[in-house]
Parts: C-alpha cells; structure tokens; sequence
C-alpha cells in the first residue's frame, strides 16, 4: 500500500501530464496547420518512445538491486530453440549510399545521406547467443588482458567484471523484467558493453561490424522483429523465416547491436538551429554506435538509419554482439 507522501507524488504527477496533455491538444486544435508545430512533435513522441525504452532499462536495474529482486510484468515463456547455425553473409561493397532518405521522421543525426566506401566484408546472420558467450567466459575471456582494449581492460578490473550484467555468478541465471530465471542458451547475449563485445569479437577470430556495413545490410530489410509491443521484454532465440544463409536475422528487435564506429556527425552534418540544435551533436564525444533497436524499444520507433550510442562501458541497455569478419 503507498504511503501518503507516495499518494501525493503520485497525484502530482497524474495532474502535471494532464496539465501537459490539455495544453496540447488546444496548441494542435488552433495551429493545426503549421508545419513548425507539427516537425516538432513529431521530434517529441519520437522523444518519449525513446524514454519509454529508457525507463524499461531503469527498471530493470532499480529491481535488480533490489535484494527481492521483484517481478516487473510475468512474460509469456516459450520454448526452448537450438540455435539457428551461425554463418556469415557477403556484405555490400564498393559505394554506398547511406543515412536517412528524407522521407519520414528521423533524427538529424541520421544525415545528411552521404556515401561510404565499403571494402569487401561479411556479416554474421544472427546475434551472438548466451551459449557462445558462455564459451567466451569458459575460455577465460574475461582473464585475457590481450582480448581487451586498454581502457577496458582498466575497466573490468576496476568494475570487477566477470560475466554479463544480470548474469549470476554461477553463470545459471539472468535477472531480467520478468524475474530471474533462466540463461536461454539460444537467445542473443544482452547487457555486454561496447568493451566486452570488442574483447569477445577478437576472441572469436572476427570484428564487429561498421555502423555502414550494417546499415547497407539493414536497408532493404522490413522493420519487424522482438519489439517491446511483443510483450516478451527480454531477446529471444533466432527463428528462421527463408533461408538464413542469405537472409540476416534479428536485425531489428532484440538487442542494440554494437558497432566500431564511434558516435561522430556524418559528412556536412551540422546541428539545428537553437535548443534543437543540442539534442544530438553535443553528444558526439567519447560514444559508440549501436543499431536496430531491442525488445524493450517501442515498434515502429526504429528504422535502418537510426543511430544509438552510448558509452563503452555501458551495460545496463539491452545490447548485444553481431560479429562481422573481412572477406
């Protein structure tokens, strides 16, 4: 039962968004019309979506620490799954156009579309899973300061890192939005960092993929996948529709999938006019790019040009490994 000062947070909060919501709907009732207006909600749903996602991943850790480890929401089980063969698809090459087109909603961090030049490469066709992150850790992965670059080397002993965020300590289970249960040995690996995805990519004889050659890959697939709408709120096992030779899986849902390239503006890109103007570009500093959205974003929220990022070391996103090797 909530406390009284609990109650009274709450109404506060219940009257301030239908303060905000009233005064919305009169602003979109009178200026209907103008396209000022309308560009900049649409930036502000997208904007909410995006803390929708956010708040899920604050959840899950607040819980997580929680020494009762509380259930957000019961999920749907489902059925063990063997691993769809990991194998690894030609990737485009030579030039490429990539970022968004121009049509719809995106970010400004998404132009302006430019060209790249992509050197022969293949890409894996599903995410990397729980078991072979396993063999990763088995292996002494997290022991090997040759698997590592420096700063994450400095950082897992400095964080005492041993396993993924959530994992415990027997490698058994992983708590997650539903509870701790657990490892599906099929299902991608979440909570890794950009450092721990690197380190277990070199492990693996292979790389991670640049942010173009995912993007060249992702283009011309449909948007669809492991979305937070699903209601599973956690990755699940690859399943095959086609023929997963050819044909990417889990490029959308799932888990953020980290990329090499670090978070800078593209060529010519430059930040919008005014307080827009920060909503981005201030954060080109120090970050990574990561790509094609997780089981925790809202569908519909993500597209082939939209670009995440976050800092290497960070964990508690629902992110995860795709590996990619030159040709």
């Amino acid at each position: 039962q909530c406390r009284p000062c609990q109650q009274a947070a709450l109404r506060e909060v219940i009257d301030y968004r239908a303060y905000v919501d009233d005064a919305m709907r009169v602003l979109l009732r009178d200026r209907h019309d103008d396209q000022e207006v309308a560009a900049r909600v649409a930036l502000g749903l997208n904007h909410e979506q995006q803390h929708q996602e956010l708040l899920l991943t604050d959840i899950q850790h607040l819980f997580s620490l929680n020494p009762l480890q509380p259930v957000f929401r019961e999920v749907p089980a489902v059925s063990e799954t063997r691993a769809v063969p990991q194998r690894y698809i030609a990737g485009h090459q030579g030039i490429c156009e990539i970022g968004h087109t121009g049509s719809g909603f995106a970010y400004d961090n998404e132009s302006p579309r430019h060209r790249e030049l992509l050197h022969p490469h293949a890409i894996a066709n599903r995410c990397v899973t729980n078991a072979e992150f396993r063999d990763f850790i088995d292996d002494g992965g997290y022991r090997n300061p040759a698997l590592w670059l420096s700063e994450g080397w400095d950082t897992l002993r400095r964080e005492g890192w041993s396993h993924p965020l959530y994992w415990d300590d027997a490698l058994e289970t992983v708590f997650s939005l539903g509870g701790r249960h657990a490892i599906e040995p099929s299902a991608p690996v979440c909570h890794v960092g950009f450092f721990e995805a690197d380190a277990f990519a070199r492990w693996a004889g292979a790389r991670l993929p640049t942010e173009a050659e995912w993007e060249a890959m992702a283009q011309d697939l449909p948007v669809d996948g492991n979305f937070a709408d699903s209601g599973a709120l956690r990755p699940l096992a690859a399943r095959v529709h086609g023929d997963a030779d050819t044909h990417p899986l889990q490029m959308f849902g799932d888990v953020w999938e980290w990329t090499s390239s670090p978070y800078i503006g593209y060529p010519g890109y430059k930040p919008a006019a005014g307080a827009l103007g920060e909503y981005n570009g201030k954060f080109m500093c120090g970050q990574w790019v990561l790509r094609g959205g997780s089981c925790a974003t809202p569908a519909g929220h993500v597209r082939a040009s939209y670009r995440n990022f976050f800092y290497p070391s960070a964990r508690w996103q629902f992110s995860g490994i795709r590996l990619a090797r030159d040709a």
